[in-house]
């Protein structure tokens, strides 16, 4: 009987996870819209840091409680599932991606973003306060060069501001629904895995793993089949880079 309410928890969970990144996919064109912004840059700051918020926590406390190489473990597999099982996924639900200059462009700066720490890692043989303060200069730099590009972004529609308001009320109930409902829906597919005697290696590796990237491969997915494809690579792409810069600075920062 346990078992069966768990799978019905579950179901109504990923359920949930749906409706939450519909409502994102709907709702973040319409806020890029009102501040002359482009999809790409405006999924990138809000999606892509709010995504990353999980990471950035657990590499502040394992930071403070000594154990930094938790918070890098965190960031190479949450980027290697992004950029495979995330990207993939994305990739296919859209039968392919034409992208604009912009995301190009942001495709093409992940490539050594993404790799500094490793570089300053093997300069200094580890991350230092001084290596984690370069990273949180090429976060901030870039954060910067993304929003100076919003000026030149010419707004279709004139959004009324009721609009904007409920824009952005159903955005951030959108991200509630989708980190809750990702949240349960880990614990209910565990609960399932292990009712039905599957040996805790398993669920580890299959549940939990999958489980920490549910809201960008929801969110991803979903824009994917909108034909949004800048909005998941925003997603994509800004994980990545702050993920590698901002988390990873943090952490280094604060250790």
């Amino acid at each position: 009987m346990a078992l069966f309410i768990d799978l019905i928890l579950f179901m109504i969970s990923c359920f949930a996870l749906v409706a939450g990144g519909y409502i994102l996919v709907r709702t973040l064109p319409i806020i890029a819209n009102a501040f002359r912004t482009h999809e790409f840059v405006m999924s990138f700051i809000l999606m892509a840091v709010a995504t990353s918020i999980p990471e950035l926590f657990i590499g502040i406390t394992s930071a403070t409680q000594g154990n930094s190489s938790l918070a890098l473990g965190t960031v190479i597999g949450s980027n290697i599932a992004d950029l495979t099982l995330v990207g993939g996924m994305a990739i296919i639900l859209a039968r392919g991606f034409k992208s604009e200059p912009d995301s190009r462009r942001g495709a093409w700066s992940m490539l050594p973003l993404t790799a500094l720490p490793l570089v300053l890692m093997f300069i200094g043989h580890e991350l230092s306060r001084i290596d984690g303060l370069i990273l949180l200069i090429v976060f901030a730099v870039y954060m910067i060069f993304l929003l100076a590009k919003r000026r030149n972004h010419e707004m279709h529609e004139k959004v009324r501001f009721f609009k904007l308001l409920l824009s952005l009320f159903l955005f951030i109930a959108g991200l509630f629904i989708l980190f809750y409902s990702a949240k349960y829906a880990v614990i209910y597919a565990s609960s399932i895995a292990f009712g039905m005697l599957m040996p805790p290696i398993l669920v580890g590796l299959f549940f939990l793993a999958l489980g920490t990237s549910l809201p960008e491969l929801i969110f991803e997915g979903i824009a994917a089949r909108k034909k949004k494809a800048e909005l998941a690579l925003g997603d994509l792409i800004g994980s990545v880079i702050i993920n590698s810069t901002l988390v990873l600075g943090v952490t280094a920062v604060i250790q």
